[in-house]
């Protein structure tokens, strides 16, 4: 089959004459005698081409035009046209058709017509899958992330979002430890429950222990009645415990007994309560050494550490920053078509983030509420940044382009002004690029194993 085309045609011969022709080319057609009847079949039916009468009663091309979803999710629209509703026919075009043709029409015009319409359509629907799958790859519920870092989170959480093993995301304050812990929860069979999240550093902690495991009546001065605290409200979904570093040597024990057990008390209870919550927690603090150091105990530790997940800042995972900036400029523009200057973006890009992504989310939001036009440049941005604009310009002077900018191309740029700027020194590089050693062997290893293009190995890499 090369395709489906719809027919439509008030007048049945000509419709007869069409489908016969169509079909005897190998499309699959469908035929219908007014716009209505074509509404409803494109409505049933996805069709890469529809071939329309240019005038018919009730409905005529233009309108149904009008009607049809657009490329890349609606069809093609070819109109057919007698000579003296050209102009008619020109305009359709200028509303979305495709192309028209005259009639009595000519039937290798109508074919090559047709041909090159199945060929737009495939195209447009294949970009538009490309488009869809690039999007998915980048992002994991409202995290957005082509770094290799990011990227090994993705694969992480949809491999163990179905299990009911206890998660530890690291990071520090604004990496997005709360929307990878939401990620989990919506990629597990748990998704038809809400999800529950507690900040343990933001409460007392008498009244943390409340929250978290519930009260009986009287147990306390103003329990007047039984409160059910977030582990027996979370049974069956996910319970997240943020800063969970900061908890409390008492409510250790307690939590770790509720890990062990699967059950809780209630403050002022005997009663033992069983319950099916899938613990995801995070900290900003090294667990390991407050373990050295007596402050969290280490069988909590090791009940909490079954799965890691570590988030690394912004300043390591530079070249996600253009890929971020879309997204809350997409987030924040309110409808409006705006965009950011390349001097806007490279100091964006050269700027170090303290807050991580919650500050660039802070700083694009604020960009777009007060810049005046529709393209934000570098003095919309807050002093702090637009300071750093020069600091890096030899290592970001790098040609962004209108149609946006290769990811990949531009973290191996970065990485090749670097390693020159060095001398081939991989220290030296990572710290004028703000990443850890590690870290930047890790992506020097990505792109040597790249077809072309990659920087050759470095000299001397081992060098402090």
């Amino acid at each position: 089959m090369r395709g489906r085309v719809l027919v439509v045609d008030d007048e049945r011969r000509q419709r007869d004459i069409l489908q016969m022709i169509l079909e005897a080319e190998g499309y699959e057609t469908t035929a219908a005698s007014n716009g209505r009847q074509a509404l409803q079949a494109a409505g049933a039916e996805l069709f890469d081409v529809v071939l329309t009468d240019l005038k018919m009663p009730d409905m005529n091309g233009i309108e149904l035009l009008s009607e049809l979803p657009k490329p890349p999710a609606g069809p093609c629209v070819i109109l057919m046209t007698a000579h003296g509703t050209i102009d008619s026919a020109v305009d359709a075009m200028r509303k979305g058709a495709f192309d028209y043709l005259t009639k009595p029409l000519e039937k290798d015009e109508l074919l090559l017509t047709l041909r090159r319409a199945m060929e737009r359509a495939y195209l447009m629907r294949e970009n538009r899958m490309l488009h869809e799958q690039l999007r998915d790859r980048f992002r994991l519920d409202n995290i957005v992330g082509a770094h290799g870092t990011m990227q090994d989170v993705f694969r992480i959480v949809h491999k163990v979002a179905s299990s009911t093993s206890t998660v530890l995301i690291y990071g520090e304050s604004g990496t997005g430890k709360e929307l990878v812990a939401r990620a989990l929860h919506h990629e597990s069979d748990r998704r038809g429950r809400p999800f529950y999240a507690v900040n343990v550093a933001a409460l007392p902690e008498s009244i943390l222990e409340a929250e978290l495991f519930g009260y009986e009546k009287g147990a306390f001065t103003g329990a007047e009645a039984r409160k059910v605290g977030l582990f027996e409200q979370a049974s069956g979904s996910t319970l997240f415990l943020d800063e969970v570093g900061d908890l409390k040597r008492d409510l250790q024990v307690k939590l770790l007994r509720a890990l062990q057990e699967r059950e809780i008390l209630r403050v002022g209870g005997t009663e033992r309560i069983r319950i099916d919550v899938r613990i995801v927690a995070a900290t900003n603090h090294d667990l390991e050494k407050a373990v050295r150091e007596g402050r969290f105990r280490e069988d909590l530790y090791y009940r909490l550490n079954v799965i890691p997940i570590a988030l690394p800042p912004l300043r390591d995972r530079r070249t996600d920053i253009p890929l971020l900036v879309d997204h809350f400029v997409a987030k924040y523009a309110g409808g409006r078509k705006r965009s950011v200057s390349d001097e806007a973006l490279k100091a964006l890009v050269a700027y170090d983030w303290p807050g991580n992504v919650r500050e660039l989310e802070s700083v694009i939001e604020r960009a777009l509420l007060l810049g005046e036009g529709d393209r934000t440049q570098p003095a919309d941005l807050p002093a702090a940044i637009r300071s750093g604009l020069g600091a890096r310009r030899g290592l970001m002077d790098l040609d962004i382009p209108e149609s946006g900018i290769d990811i990949e191309e531009l973290e191996r740029s970065l990485i090749v002004k670097a390693l020159e700027k060095s001398s081939g020194n991989v220290s030296r590089a990572a710290r004028l690029l703000g990443l850890s050693r590690r870290t930047l062997q890790y992506r020097l290893e990505k792109i040597q194993g790249a077809p072309e293009g990659a920087p050759p190995a470095p000299k001397g890499a081992g060098g402090p």
